[in-house]
């Protein structure tokens, strides 16, 4: 495989209220409580009203306005952007006069796993997409023969020989590998977000919210900002979310790495990358042509997401183009045909597959790993809301004042094909550096150095945005979506102008074992936030108590600079709070469905009511 590579690439390439107990009652109605609360991660549509449900990938359409209706695309928009092969609207059926054959099969888990069913194969494929073009392009560095050989991580490495230097290799010879640790942030040419760069902040303390039998693992973090870079104009924000740029696991990269056949010793050896336009390998860059030096084992685990995305003709074209096994092309081939559209869209929509699942699946296929880069999907930033006051949260350690930034992160995990579950790309590798953490935390050993890498992301989130510090505010969060707005009840009650003038709703399951942040919102915690739980008790969900605090919502919604803030998982709990609160306004404000979403549409519209869903 080196050898193939390194030809390759040699080559040119064409509720709440006041903060004493002794203040004045609020003029707003009280948070009422019944017996029992209830929660919500994801929540189950309510049952009292149909409603018309987001579009997935599991809905289908039964006319062009259907389609326009759920999507906001015309059907041609919508087939172009799915995957062109129109199998959304027709059936695959087998063709008159043309000749079938059956295809052994690659006897291996990973492509059993994978759930393709494929029968028979036309021997005669049609629209078949060309090789896609190869944009990004790895030259081996060569070394000054009379010069000492430097270490990979030297950042001056040279290229060519002195004596006979090519004008290219002139250029070349001011191109070198940064002086930078990319085992705790990535190299400086990802650029999330211009002008702001990743900051490898250290974990000041982490710990898990979560309580054993929770159907989740949710983690806090402290993160140390005290050294983030200043001069980028724009500071921490109640609301607002930092981006995180988490690398590939590490053993899923060298998994990938060992399938392609790439020698150990030269996956962490510079490498000269060359890329003709696009803006990969960074995240907001120029549409450019980019000349740079990194390594390959950089590149994989920084820059190229190896499991979030489903599989593109793209990726099967060019692992059709090099299977050696002739079975293993025909059926790669037949999903990049129009003949294997149907089972190419199944394989699409189905569960999520693993770049090293699809490489297991077709073993012969080792296609170079500049052209895989080539049709891989960047590897982007997660984002994760704060959860507390930023101007507020420091601690002394050291002699030194440390400035603090808490998050909240639940772990994302799906079925793996080799049995048991796989983490998300962000949240499993927070999960990873939090278990890390609390390990030596429990050997009773020096706290360790462990780093998040991130960057100011969002500090202008619609939460961030709308967020008043004065004028009444409700707060509607599920799961992990309640945390940032423990740092609004923070801010808040700091004020005492502001009392008696913020309430939460708070979703969980049980509260026994994934109740977050209880105990931790402020002194009148009990008065500011009412606990509805879905598992226990009445089993009841958020949108209900949405309903039952009808009186309390209208009249937040209609007070001057009145605000309701949702934040959570959309499915489910996004919906049924949308529609728990269209009939409150069809109950206090004796208005028909339709003008009752029309006057949230328009609090939207003025900043009064806002969502924060995914």
């Amino acid at each position: 495989m080196s050898v193939g590579v390194e030809q390759q690439t040699a080559e040119p390439a064409v509720g709440y209220v006041s903060e004493e107990e002794t203040r004045a009652p609020s003029i707003a109605p009280s948070l009422t409580y019944s017996e029992d609360s209830e929660d919500q991660d994801e929540l189950q549509p309510p049952e009292e009203t149909p409603r018309r449900r987001r579009a997935s990938t599991r809905l289908i359409a039964q006319s062009p306005a259907d389609v326009r209706r759920i999507t906001g695309e015309s059907t041609q928009q919508l087939l172009d952007r799915c995957c062109g092969g129109g199998c959304c609207v027709k059936v695959q059926e087998k063709g008159e006069g043309i000749e079938y054959e059956r295809v052994p099969l690659p006897d291996n888990d990973a492509f059993r796993s994978l759930g393709l069913k494929i029968d028979e194969i036309p021997t005669v494929l049609t629209k078949v997409p060309d090789l896609p073009e190869q944009t990004t392009f790895l030259q081996p560095i060569r070394r000054v023969s009379n010069t000492l050989s430097p270490s990979p991580t030297d950042s001056a490495i040279s290229f060519g020989s002195q004596a006979s230097s090519s004008p290219i290799e002139t250029k070349l010879q001011s191109l070198s590998l940064e002086d930078l640790d990319t085992s705790i942030q990535p190299p400086s040419f990802v650029q999330p977000h211009p002008p702001y760069h990743v900051f490898p902040a250290r974990i000041h303390n982490t710990r898990e919210l979560t309580r054993p039998g929770a159907e989740k693992r949710t983690y806090h973090f402290d993160l140390d900002i005290t050294d983030y870079p200043h001069g980028e104009g724009v500071d921490f924000k109640v609301g607002g979310a930092i981006g995180v740029s988490a690398p590939n696991d590490a053993a899923a990269v060298e998994q990938v790495l060992d399938l392609l056949l790439v020698p150990r010793y030269v996956r962490g050896k510079p490498v000269l990358l060359r890329t003709t336009r696009g803006r990969w390998p960074t995240v907001w860059g120029e549409d450019q042509a980019r000349e740079l030096v990194t390594t390959r084992r950089d590149l994989l685990t920084w820059c190229a997401d190896i499991q979030s995305y489903p599989p593109t003709k793209n990726l099967l074209r060019v692992l059709a183009e090099h299977a050696l096994d002739p079975n293993e092309k025909k059926i790669l081939m037949f999903l990049c045909a129009s003949e294997g559209q149907g089972v190419f869209c199944d394989f699409r929509t189905g569960p999520h597959v693993s770049l090293a699942q699809i490489l297991s699946a077709f073993p012969s296929a080792k296609p170079p790993l500049d052209l895989l880069l080539s049709v891989l999907q960047q590897l982007m930033p997660r984002f994760y809301s704060l959860s507390n006051d930023p101007h507020e949260s420091c601690e002394i350690r050291d002699g030194k004042q440390h400035r603090l930034i808490e998050i909240a992160v639940t772990v994302q995990e799906t079925p793996d094909w080799r049995g048991g579950c796989r983490t998300g790309v962000g949240s499993g590798f927070l999960e990873r550096q939090a278990r890390k953490f609390m390990e030596v935390q429990r050997s009773g050993g020096t706290p360790p150095q462990l780093h998040v890498p991130m960057f100011k992301g969002l500090m202008a989130n619609p939460l961030a945005k709308e967020f008043m510090s004065d004028g009444p505010m409700l707060l509607i969060g599920a799961g992990v979506g309640i945390a940032p707005f423990r740092g609004f009840v923070q801010h808040r009650l700091k004020k005492a102008n502001c009392a008696n003038k913020v309430w939460v709703l708070q979703g969980i399951r049980d509260s026994l074992v994934d109740e977050l942040y209880g105990g931790e919102w402020g002194v009148h915690e009990d008065r500011v936030k009412k606990v509805v739980q879905s598992r226990r008790g009445e089993s009841r969900y958020v949108q209900d108590e949405v309903v039952h605090q009808a009186e309390l919502v209208w009249s937040i919604i209609n007070s001057v600079d009145g605000r309701v803030f949702v934040c959570g998982s959309s499915k489910g709990m996004g919906e049924g709070v949308e529609e728990a609160l269209i009939k409150v306004a069809r109950k206090k404000g004796n208005l028909e469905y339709d003008e009752a979403k029309k006057f949230w549409d328009l609090k939207r519209d003025v900043g009064q009511y806002i969502t924060e869903t995914w």
